[in-house]
Formats: C-alpha cells, sequence, structure tokens
C-alpha cells in the first residue's frame, strides 16, 4: 500500500504535516477509487434516487424503502408508504477477490452485504447473485465458476439467508477478470430504522463479532487497480476469509440489539476495516471519535496498529452505543458467543487512533472520508458496430442457441442454493422474478438481478436502458409493478477513454429507462479496474429490482394444456419484421460471430411495464414469460413441458429469406412477453396503443414445440428441449 505523491501533498497540506504510517496507509485505502468513487462519482447525480417510497437513499450501509399500502390501490397509485414495514436494499461487488479465490472471495461478498443489512436495522431474508465469467468451455472459466457458486452456497445456506434470483453469465472478455455480484433484500420497519450516523458525544464505540486477523489487508486498494498476471498468489493475503457460523451468530445476536433498543447507530466492517467504518460513521454524523486500537479482541498474535485498523476480517460489526447500555450489549454479545471490544467513544473533536499510548491516527474525519478529488477522465464515444449477418442454417441456429451456456438452465447452480429457508418464497429461481412473501402486508416482493453483457458490449447506453426494461418486465411477468432498485456499475481501467465512455454510456441509460419507469435507484456500488492482462471487461450494469404485488400467487411460466379452456398465446411486443433486421447484442450473432446495431426500444415502456403487470394478474391468464436473452426461439422452449406443448406459427412472408426468419425468431428486443389466455381481446384492448400485440399460436397436451417460420418448420420436443438446455449440468457432473 503506498499513497500516491498527488494525493501526499493534499494530505500534508490538510495536517501541516507528514502523515503516521497508520494515517497514510487509511487514506490511500479511503480515497481509493474502491471506497471514494473517484472517477464515478461525477457521473452518478444522473441516477433519480428520490420518491415518496425512499425512506434512506444512496450513501448509507444499504438503502431503505417503504413498501406501497397494500389496501388500496389508489394509495399504490399515489406512492403513500405504508408507515409499518420497511425493505432494505444493497449491492456489493467482490470481483478481485472472487478471482484471486473464488470461494472465500465470493463467500465474503454474501457475508459483507447482509452485514450491511444488518446495520440498518433489518433482517435479511433474500439474496440475489448475478455471475460473470469467461468462455464456458476454457477451464479456468469453469474452475471459478464451480468455486464462486460453492462459496455463495455454503455462506448462503450456512445462515440461513435464502438464494432467490440473479443471473449468470458467460463472456470472453470476463476471462482474466470474473464479477461476482450480490444483492440483498432486508425487513425493518419504522421503529426498528437504524442508520451509520452517529448521534452524540460521549456515546461509546462498540465492536462486535469475529476477533481481528490479517486477512484482508489491503483490500479497498487492491479492489481498485488492475488485477496483475500473478494476481492469484501475490494478493491473497488482500482476500478475507469468512465464518458463515459466526455470521449467523452475529444475524441473531443483532436482532435482539436492534428489538431492545441499545443501538444508536451502525455500520459494518468492511472495505478498510475498522478504520473505514468508525471514520465513516462519525463522519456522517459530523462527529470524531478517541479510540484506543490495543482494545480490540484480536484472533493473531503481535498485531500492529496499521493491521488492527485496516484487516477486513469478517463477521464484525461496530455499534454506537449510549453508556449505560453497553453492559447489556456485552451480555447479549456473550449470549451469541460474540467477541466484544468497548474500542472508543464519540467525540465532538478529531477522528484519533491511539496504540498502547501513542497517536497513531489523528485526522478530521470528514477531510479522511470526503477530502480526495475527484477524476476529471477523458471519454470516447464507443464504435457503433457495423451490420455483418450470417446466413445460417434456422434448425441449426435453434440448437446453437437454445443450446448455449448464456441461455441454458441455470439450474446446475441454483440446486446449490437453499431458496426456501425462512418459509418466504413463493417463487423460487428459474423463473422470471422470485418473489417473496411479506406477511406482514400481505404482499409479494418480486425481484429480478441481472445484467446482459452482449447487450452492453454491442451499445453501452441503449444497452444498459435494455437491462433495466429487461428486469422491469422479469418483475412485471409476475404480476408486480417495479418500487425501487440498486445497481452494480462495472467496468475496466477508467483511465482508459474508450473504457471510460463505455462505462459512461452504461450510467447514462441505466438512469434514463429507471427514471422513466419511475423506479429510483436507491443505492448501488461502483467497481472499476476490471481490466487484467486478458483486457478490460464488458461495461457491466447489473441491476436488482424489486417490485411489489397484492398477494403471493403469480402467472406460471410454463404454458397449460387445457383443451377445454380455449387459451391463445399471444406475444406483446415487435416480431421485427419491419425495415432491417435488428439483431445487435443477440446470442444468435456470438454464436456465429456477426454484428448489427442494436434494437430500438419500446416507445413507452413505462405504460407497457405497468399493462403486463395487469395482465399477468387477470383471471384470464394461464402463463406469462419474459422474452430476452435468444428471443423467442429460447422464451418458447422454456415454456413447454412434458404435458404441455405449443403449435406456434409466426408471421413470416414465406418469401423471407433466412436472415428474416432469423430475425423474427432470434431478436433480443426487451421489453417483450409471451402471454397465454383464455381472454386474446382483452389483452389487445389492454395493450391498444402501448404495444403490438401477435396471436401465435395455441398449447397442446403432447410436450411437443412446433414453430413455423415462412416456411420452415422447427420441430422438437420437452425432453429433447431439456436436453440441450441441460448444458452447464451436463459439463460439470
Amino acid at each position: 500500500m503506498s499513497l500516491a505523491d498527488s494525493d501526499r501533498e493534499l494530505v500534508v497540506e490538510e495536517l501541516d504535516r507528514e502523515p503516521t504510517p497508520a494515517e497514510a496507509a487509511l487514506f490511500e485505502n479511503l480515497w481509493s477509487e474502491h471506497c471514494a468513487y473517484r472517477s464515478s462519482r461525477p457521473l452518478l447525480s444522473a441516477f433519480d434516487s428520490e420518491g415518496e417510497q425512499v425512506v434512506v437513499g444512496p450513501g448509507d450501509d444499504a438503502a431503505v424503502v417503504a413498501l406501497p399500502s397494500a389496501d388500496a390501490d389508489d394509495d399504490r397509485a399515489s406512492g403513500r408508504a405504508d408507515d409499518e414495514t420497511y425493505i432494505t436494499m444493497g449491492i456489493e461487488s467482490h470481483n478481485h477477490p472472487s478471482y484471486v479465490d473464488p470461494f472465500d472471495g465470493a463467500a465474503t461478498g454474501v457475508g459483507g452485504i447482509v452485514r450491511d443489512t444488518l446495520s440498518m436495522g433489518a433482517y435479511p431474508i433474500a439474496l440475489a447473485d448475478s455471475l460473470y465469467f469467461g468462455e464456458f468451455d476454457a477451464d479456468h472459466s469453469r474452475y471459478l465458476l464451480e468455486g464462486v457458486v460453492e462459496g455463495i452456497s455454503h455462506y448462503g445456506n450456512c445462515i440461513g439467508v435464502p438464494t432467490v434470483a440473479g443471473s449468470v453469465d458467460f463472456h470472453s472478455d470476463y476471462e482474466g477478470n470474473p464479477l461476482v455480484n450480490v444483492a440483498c433484500v432486508g425487513l425493518t420497519n419504522e421503529e426498528r430504522l437504524v442508520t451509520a450516523e452517529a448521534q452524540e458525544p460521549g456515546n461509546k464505540l462498540v465492536l462486535v463479532g469475529n476477533g481481528t486477523g490479517r486477512d484482508g489487508l489491503g483490500g479497498a486498494s487492491f479492489a481498485s487497480e488492475d488485477l496483475a498476471e500473478d494476481a492469484e498468489t501475490e494478493d491473497r493475503p488482500a482476500v478475507q476469509v469468512g465464518d458463515p457460523y459466526t455470521e449467523k451468530l452475529l444475524i441473531e445476536a443483532n436482532e435482539q440489539l436492534v428489538d431492545e433498543g441499545l443501538i444508536e447507530s451502525a455500520r459494518d466492517l468492511g472495505a478498510a476495516g475498522l478504520g473505514g467504518a468508525s471514520s465513516e460513521l462519525v463522519a456522517k454524523g459530523g462527529l470524531g471519535a478517541e479510540i484506543e486500537l490495543e482494545r480490540v479482541h484480536q484472533r493473531e498474535p503481535n498485531m500492529n496498529a496499521l493491521e488492527i485498523l485496516l484487516a477486513e476480517s469478517q463477521e464484525r460489526m461496530c455499534y454506537e452505543v449510549e453508556p449505560e447500555n453497553v453492559d447489556r450489549v456485552a451480555e447479549i454479545a456473550e449470549r451469541f458467543d460474540l467477541g466484544c471490544s468497548v474500542i472508543g467513544e464519540v467525540t465532538d473533536g478529531n477522528y484519533s487512533c491511539t496504540f498502547e499510548g501513542e497517536t497513531v491516527v489523528d485526522v478530521d474525519a470528514h477531510f479522511l472520508g470526503e477530502g480526495a478529488p475527484m477524476n476529471d477522465l477523458p471519454s470516447e464515444e464507443p464504435e457503433q458496430p457495423e451490420t455483418d449477418l450470417p446466413d445460417a442454417d434456422l434448425e441449426e441456429a435453434f440448437d446453437a442457441v437454445v443450446s448455449s451456456p448464456n441461455t441454458a438452465s441455470k439450474r446446475w447452480v441454483y440446486r446449490q442454493y437453499d431458496h426456501e429457508v425462512g418459509v418466504r418464497t413463493s417463487v423460487g429461481p428459474g423463473d422470471d422474478a422470485a418473489i417473496i412473501a411479506i406477511r406482514e402486508t400481505e404482499q409479494g416482493l418480486a425481484i429480478s438481478s441481472g445484467a446482459a453483457p452482449n447487450w452492453t458490449d454491442a451499445a453501452p447506453y441503449e444497452g444498459a436502458r435494455a437491462v433495466a426494461l429487461e428486469n422491469a418486465t422479469n418483475v412485471a411477468a409476475k404480476g408486480a409493478t417495479p418500487l425501487a432498485a440498486v445497481d452494480c456499475l462495472n467496468g475496466g481501467n477508467p483511465e482508459k477513454p474508450d473504457v471510460y465512455g463505455g462505462f459512461t454510456g452504461i450510467v447514462d441509460g441505466l438512469a434514463e429507462m429507471c427514471g422513466t419507469l419511475s423506479a429510483p435507484v436507491v443505492g448501488g456500488n461502483v467497481s472499476l479496474y476490471n481490466d487484467s492482462v486478458a483486457g478490460p471487461i464488458p461495461p457491466t450494469p447489473t441491476l436488482a429490482m424489486v417490485g411489489t404485488k397484492d398477494g403471493y400467487d403469480a402467472p406460471p411460466l410454463s404454458v397449460t394444456a387445457d383443451a377445454d379452456d380455449g387459451a391463445t398465446l399471444l406475444l406483446v411486443g415487435d416480431l421485427g419484421l419491419e425495415g432491417e433486421a435488428r439483431l445487435g447484442g443477440s446470442e444468435y450473432l456470438a454464436q456465429f460471430d456477426g454484428s448489427d446495431r442494436f434494437p430500438a426500444l419500446p416507445d413507452d415502456p413505462a405504460a407497457l411495464i405497468e399493462t403486463l403487470a395487469a395482465v399477468a394478474d387477470d383471471d384470464a391468464t394461464r402463463a406469462v414469460h419474459d422474452v430476452s436473452h435468444g428471443g423467442l426461439a429460447v422464451a418458447l422452449a422454456e415454456m413447454v413441458s412434458d404435458g404441455a406443448g405449443l403449435e406456434v406459427s409466426l408471421p413470416v412472408p414465406e418469401s423471407a429469406d433466412e436472415t428474416a426468419a432469423a430475425a423474427a425468431l432470434f431478436h433480443e428486443q426487451p421489453g417483450r412477453a409471451l402471454i397465454q389466455t383464455t381472454s386474446p381481446d382483452a389483452v389487445r384492448e389492454a395493450f391498444d396503443g402501448v404495444a403490438p400485440v401477435v396471436e401465435l399460436g395455441s398449447a397442446t397436451d403432447d410436450g411437443r414445440l412446433e414453430v413455423t417460420v415462412g416456411d420452415r418448420t422447427i420441430a422438437t420436443d420437452a425432453a429433447a428441449i431439456r436436453e440441450r438446455r441441460e448444458t452447464i449440468e451436463r459439463e460439470l457432473e
């Protein structure tokens, strides 16, 4: 760890002296890109983070959002909130650690975002993970995939928080730098709410949880630089080691501390360890602190001041506690077999740390946390791809796209996660969105999380807009309307103008579409310098969006085969036959090395999402499925089962060439959905003026899929589709 010369000059000017070694290391970590957002903060004002439902927005450990009233439609429309029930939302990245040590890197990512939830006085009720790796055929990508999934499943299963949603994508540009983005949703209420803002001088700072060791030293600065070729060996000390059983005890202890009203403010110990958490806590309150580092309970001998201050050992919380409540906090910690240290107190002066009687840190807390200068970086607009369409055989293309690891079943991944613990999961992973039962308000909370590397690689701005619309469509397909979102913005080295231009594009695109959908982005995370000897990652805007609906029921993804029902299969959205083909960012082009411009998005996405949610909840609706990755080909394949097939005809002229047929079957314009309904006229009426509605066919009871495109017919059955879509399972087991 070393403080950059330009930063050191600013620190010396502020302190009017040279910083101590501990101060220099603390500034180096807290002024890193990972903590200070020096390259991204100037862009983040594009996001709309406000709304009547937003209780706590960006800047805390997690955001807090009030659930809309469930007892009146006009309350939902007006945004008036139920004062009693809040959810928390947070998301973080653990990208570099997961490359160096996939198991511990991913596991501690789960632990960190759960503790962010705890620090708001909330109980964690759901996790969503979005994972990005190099080409599936590469041995190293499979090694990382297996280790990351094992780490997430181990930690999440042990702490008893269900993993209910997420995504897995493969792209060659993640080969040298995978991404692990983890989101968490918690449940709390107005009375239990805690923030990370210190309240009063004289209150004690109490450290509760695991002992402090030497793991994770310099993790924040490690996450703020490109991965070197020898990162897997040289950067191993910067990776934290998790203990989920201690985290489970911490979850339950935190619950009791909050229930008894013993906590004035709280901060999880993550990036920059104790120094980061305690200084940020008091800085937010405009206060200071006096901390005696030797009082920190430790699990390794002979630790020095810098190690105690900056180690990112896991399962630790820093609490502000009134003096008269300290003994009770210690009793609860002892009951749950957790360490507990009174390490200092809140003051109205500087942030000061001593070690064995010697002052090692004495700085203004606000300057430490907010004094980093922002970067003014050059930016280049990404080049638009030229149109170079393949001339692939339609059946060959169908097989390739449906069996691609990107569109194939992710069952191998999510079956390793306990997604039912906590008995709130109404719709689990594998569907368009998960649904968690919020029994306190008799509502369902829909959760969707993910990005689309092919989309944002082809067109960062339009691709990011599409990512937001795609997540909203997933939520609406389950009958829910978007409430709020958090994002994890991943990019390469921002000092490269083309990389920074792509990153700027995903920020602006995500912000524009979330604003259009009235889904405030209430928090998030930025991860830059995802660059390696293999090159930069694609700009990757992971979005975790939640929506609400009355009740917990939702239409299924698969069609039903009731001959007496008379149900019809409809496509809501563009078939892709007007004008030129629009296959940019599609899996079809990825499979056959083509390129094209990105599809245009719907004219009125907000009305589209609102209407889709209403239709999905209609009694005449039998099934709903979002159309996205892989286009209609994959969506149709996913809707058939052994007992229910589909006979579908896409209205493509028989004279249409192979390219036009491919466009209809494989283009990936977001905001489209397949709806099986017994009242097709009502669906057409609902979407009149909002989106086109095309009748495609009806269900059968033989489990077969027959798709006619012009004069070509693709015929298969559920068993064959299942075999194609088990690509990941077949290769890894």
